[in-house]
């Protein structure tokens, strides 16, 4: 009975517990390029330019995802700095752009 007891109260206090779902690489890379695609510091960084490509080039030693965007006369280093979220939700990611093309 007492097993029972407390089985039944780790179940309801786990259920009580904000779920915290993992998303996946796919889904994650595909927002974090909508992310770069959007950014109007990315944007007037690149003057305008049509983009060639979009390249995940590693990880900062703070967490930021590193990207190079490829023009044909320029290629630029953006920075995605994860947000947690407050609670249940998804990340979003903060733009750095340290330098613009010129």
């Amino acid at each position: 009975m007492i097993k029972t007891i407390a089985i039944t109260g780790i179940l309801i206090s786990g259920l009580s517990l904000p779920a915290s779902a993992a998303l996946s690489g796919f889904y994650d890379s595909g927002k974090q390029i909508s992310t770069i695609l959007t950014s109007e510091a990315v944007g007037n960084a690149l003057r305008q330019a049509p983009i060639g490509s979009v390249s995940n080039t590693g990880t900062r030693e703070d967490g930021a995802h590193e990207w190079e965007v490829r023009t044909q006369e320029c290629d630029l280093k953006v920075y995605l700095v994860p947000n947690e979220p407050v609670g249940v939700g998804k990340v979003t990611y903060t733009v750095e752009v340290p330098q613009a093309c010129e």
